[in-house]
């Protein structure tokens, strides 16, 4: 995946087990640091640092960061703090220890809404799904047909919606678009049956060549916009990354907290 920024200062975010915006809500929680006098300029120096890390930079969110002196970047899919004055970048865990030691950056409602305004854009007729009927939660998953935890995962897709979980598929062919695993998965979109096609690749089954107007490469570009580096990429509802693969019983697990942390906010 091509990176935005220097790859030494923005690694993946996503926690994926098969290597390849408006305003914040935090804004108005407690401890929110208040906006510079001037924001305007605070965010010029912004843009004018991350231009000089790579010109082809492509910034989709600034905002105020619940560090004081910090603005909230989202850059590539990526979330980082800047400081104000354009001299510092922070990224990875940022801990608030008057908060129950919470990690600020983990839990950005920005990159949330961001991530989850892409997904969003995909019709749910263009993703594949297994969905046990009144499903408690419903996730959406970054996916690949060679990947192995894809595989592993999929092999327990029964005991996910036994779980209370709707899976969402959408495609995310690791190997990049033109390759054979690109083509593969346009070949189980564009199946009569999608959701045998894939539980058939997925098995390694042999996959009958196909082609037809299909989502695939835009599925893949929107992975890309929200950081999927590899796959599989498991999102809530709100756009909140779970991780890559999780047993049947630590994703309702996740989905739980998830929840119950979505309800004390």
């Amino acid at each position: 995946m091509k990176r935005l920024l220097a790859t030494a200062l923005l690694g993946a975010l996503s926690l994926t087990a098969c290597a390849q915006a408006p305003q914040s809500q935090a804004a108005q929680t407690q401890g929110q640091a208040k906006a510079p006098a001037n924001s305007s300029a605070a965010d010029a120096k912004v843009r004018a640092a991350l231009s000089k890390l790579n010109p082809d930079v492509s910034v989709e969110y600034i905002g105020v960061a619940p560090l004081p002196g910090f603005r909230e970047v989202i850059a590539g899919g990526q979330l980082v703090y800047i400081s104000d004055d354009g001299r510092y970048l922070v990224q990875g865990a940022v801990v608030d220890l008057q908060r129950e030691n919470r990690d600020l950056m983990r839990d950005s409602a920005a990159l949330a809404k961001f991530r989850q305004k892409l997904i969003d854009t995909v019709p749910v007729s263009d993703r594949i799904v297994f969905a046990p009927p009144n499903p408690k939660y419903t996730v959406t998953v970054f996916t690949d047909i060679e990947c192995g935890y894809c595989r592993k995962l999929h092999s327990e897709i029964a005991e996910l919606n036994r779980q209370g979980i709707a899976v969402q598929y959408m495609a995310f062919p690791r190997m990049g678009l033109g390759s054979k695993d690109h083509q593969d998965m346009i070949s189980v979109w564009c199946a009569s049956d999608r959701r045998r096609a894939l539980t058939n690749a997925k098995g390694g089954g042999s996959i009958e060549r196909r082609d037809c107007k299909n989502p695939v490469s835009m599925e893949y570009n929107i992975g890309q916009r929200i950081g999927v580096d590899g796959t599989p990429a498991i999102f809530t509802a709100d756009g909140t990354q779970l991780g890559g693969y999780l047993p049947p019983g630590n994703l309702r697990l996740a989905l739980d907290q998830w929840a119950e942390g979505k309800g004390g906010q």
